[in-house]
C-alpha cells in the first residue's frame, strides 16, 4: 500500500470532500485540490484578499489502484492544453478559435482519470499562460518559466474512487493572514519579476509560439 500525505489549504474552518463539486473553471475543473507541501497550502489558505485567518486540513491518500496522470511527465503543452480547456487566457475569437486547434493537438483525455498532478496556474503561472498565448514567449523556454516560478504542483481529486481513497487526519491548522498572505504575495512578485526578465532576454527567440504550433 503506498499512502501520501497531503494538505488542503481554505478558508473554511469546516472542509468536506464531495465528489461532483468543485468550480469547472479551476485548472482541472472540478475537483478536490490539496498539495503535498504544508507551507504552500498555508499561503494558499489565505491567498486571497480578504484579511482573515485560514485554514489547513491534513489528508491521507491510498494511490494503489488510483490512475494519476502527472503533466511533470508530459511536454509542456499538454499541460497549457489541459489549462484551455477550463480557463481562458484571453479574450477573443482569435483566442478562442486557436485554443480548441492547440487543444486537439496538444491534449490529452484526462476525463477517466482519477487523480491529477500538475502545476497550480495561480497568479504567476497564469501570467505565463497569457504570455503565450499572446505570442511573446517561445515553447523552448516554457519549462524554464515554470521552474522560476516555484509556486508548487497540486493533486485534483477527479472520480468517486479518488474521493474514497483519502482519510482526514489530523487536527485543524490555522493560519494566520498576515504572516502566509504576505509570503504569498512575495513568491508571486519575485516570480513575475524573474519570468519577464527570461521573457525578455535573448533566450526567448520568439519563433516557436502559440499561434505556430497549431
Amino acid at each position: 500500500m503506498s499512502k501520501v500525505i497531503l494538505y488542503h489549504g481554505s478558508p473554511n474552518e469546516i472542509v468536506d470532500p464531495i465528489f461532483g463539486l468543485g468550480n469547472p473553471r479551476h485548472d482541472y475543473g472540478k475537483g478536490f485540490y490539496l498539495t503535498e507541501d504544508l507551507n504552500l497550502a498555508k499561503e494558499w489558505a489565505v491567498s486571497r484578499p480578504e484579511t482573515v485567518s485560514g485554514f489547513v486540513h491534513t489528508f491521507e491518500i491510498e494511490t494503489d489502484g488510483l490512475d494519476i496522470f502527472d503533466f511533470q511527465d508530459k511536454n509542456i503543452l499538454c499541460w497549457l492544453a489541459e489549462l484551455m480547456k477550463h480557463r481562458d487566457a484571453a479574450d477573443s475569437k482569435r483566442y478562442r478559435v486557436l485554443a480548441q486547434k492547440f487543444i486537439a493537438k496538444y491534449g490529452n483525455n484526462t476525463e477517466k482519470c482519477d487523480v491529477i498532478k500538475g502545476w497550480r496556474a495561480d497568479a504567476s503561472y497564469f501570467y505565463i499562460a497569457k504570455a503565450f498565448v499572446r505570442d511573446e514567449v517561445d515553447v523552448d523556454i516554457l519549462e524554464d518559466l515554470l521552474q522560476l516560478g516555484s509556486l508548487g504542483i497540486q493533486w485534483c481529486l477527479k472520480s468517486e474512487k479518488s474521493f474514497n481513497a483519502i482519510t482526514k487526519i489530523g487536527g485543524i491548522i490555522t493560519v494566520d493572514y498576515h504572516e502566509f498572505n504576505r509570503k504569498y504575495n512575495d513568491r508571486d512578485a519575485q516570480a513575475r519579476i524573474t519570468m519577464k526578465k527570461l521573457i525578455d532576454s535573448d533566450k526567448n527567440r520568439v519563433e516557436k509560439v502559440f499561434s505556430t504550433l497549431v
